[in-house]
């Protein structure tokens, strides 16, 4: 009889610091979170400093350890990446609709022998 076996881990760590000269307060803070299973690692970091934008990265790694993806971005302070936008695509949806009615209309007729 066989056993298998599963191994997964993570961990965290944490670290912020501050310094206040002349009434004004500069800092930064840096997390990262690492999980690994069988199946490789990802590593989630973020840091930021006073005033400036979350920064946001994320790594992973196959079984063997080779870097699989990574990506990085800045967030604004409400957790949202900055790089990102919504554009309005409302008129470019009706015309995509209008088309495809068209579309199964006509196949529809060629179905019934109208066209």
């Amino acid at each position: 009889m066989s056993s298998n076996s599963y191994s997964y881990s993570s961990s965290t760590m944490s670290f912020s610091s501050s310094t206040t000269r002349n009434g004004e307060t500069t800092g930064s803070r840096y997390a990262e979170h690492t999980a690994s299973d069988p199946s490789g690692t990802t590593t989630h970091t973020a840091s930021q400093r006073t005033g400036e934008p979350l920064r946001h990265e994320r790594r992973d790694y196959d079984a063997s350890g080779r870097l699989v993806s990574s990506s990085d971005r800045a967030l604004n302070g409400n957790g949202i990446d900055s790089n990102r936008r919504i554009e309005d695509v409302s008129d470019e949806q009706r015309e995509n609709d209008r088309l495809y009615k068209e579309r199964i209309e006509d196949e529809y007729a060629k179905r019934e022998g109208g066209a």
